[in-house]
């Protein structure tokens, strides 16, 4: 893998593009990694942890996420072209990350993370900078999120119904929510739903979405120079002036002017 050492100190990762003929093999993964398929592999087969092959077909987009320590074999009847990242343990620490394991992510990845890796391959022969460490940094805490689901709250979330709630909320945060949906996936009715829900986190699922999406367009607008409107539609927002009126309850700021900072 092309990839070259980005931020300072103990904080960086690698990040490069490969290119590999049809084929695949045998893999080990000695720390966090990303892939991001640049290609169509409708018969992309993996295993991870076993000898037990599964079908997987990965469209370009799509890729894994895999921690640190993971072997296994992939194989896949095209050329293959993916971007990769990898995260040293010292990022992942500044970040807060634990070190549990996870289980391995193949498939459909978060948008907001497809941006960071894009991003981050884009920056891998760019000099040393406070930018290329933000983003670096923003990378590590944006897997945090996906990886650890528990500190969504500073509440303990016991109940599952409510945590695969959760969980649907931040992997759709940029598509068009709906309580039906949300309810849905909890298993509850509409009316049960929010009573739990504002019960267990202390506010509503609308002024949850709208903090969430208000703190993931705060990674963006420190770690991109995607203009405010392309930075509102990331974030679930079709409206422009309702984004910056979102933003600014909660932070006081305009986008514009957060930016500036």
């Amino acid at each position: 893998m092309s990839g070259s050492r980005a931020g300072s100190g103990k904080d960086w990762l690698t990040a490069g593009r490969l290119d590999l003929p049809a084929g695949g093999g045998a893999f080990t993964i000695s720390r966090l990694a990303v892939g991001l398929f640049l290609v169509d592999q409708d018969r992309h087969r993996i295993a991870v942890g076993s000898d037990r092959k599964r079908v997987v077909p990965l469209r370009a987009g799509d890729g894994w996420i895999l921690p640190a320590g993971s072997s296994g074999t992939c194989e896949y009847d095209d050329a293959l072209s993916f971007l990769r990242v990898d995260l040293s343990d010292a990022l992942l620490d500044d970040v807060g990350f634990e070190k549990a394991d996870f289980n391995p992510v193949v498939g459909s990845l978060d948008p907001l993370l497809v941006q960071f890796v894009r991003h981050a391959a884009s920056l891998r022969d760019v000099p040393q900078s406070l930018y290329r460490d933000t983003m670096n940094l923003a990378v590590a805490a944006h897997l945090t999120q996906l990886l650890s689901p528990a500190p969504l709250s500073s509440v303990a979330i016991e109940d599952r119904r409510l945590r695969r709630a959760l969980a649907y909320i931040h992997d759709n945060l940029a598509e068009n929510l709906s309580l039906d949906d949300i309810a849905s996936e909890a298993a509850m009715s509409r009316f049960h739903f929010v009573r739990a829900f504002t019960a267990a986190l202390g506010t509503s699922p609308l002024q949850y979405v709208i903090r969430e999406r208000v703190e993931r367009a705060k990674v963006l607008l420190s770690t991109t120079r995607a203009p405010v409107a392309a930075v509102a539609i990331r974030v679930g927002y079709d409206d422009v002036s309702r984004f910056g009126r979102h933003f600014r309850r909660s932070t006081g700021l305009t986008p514009a002017a957060f930016r500036r900072r």
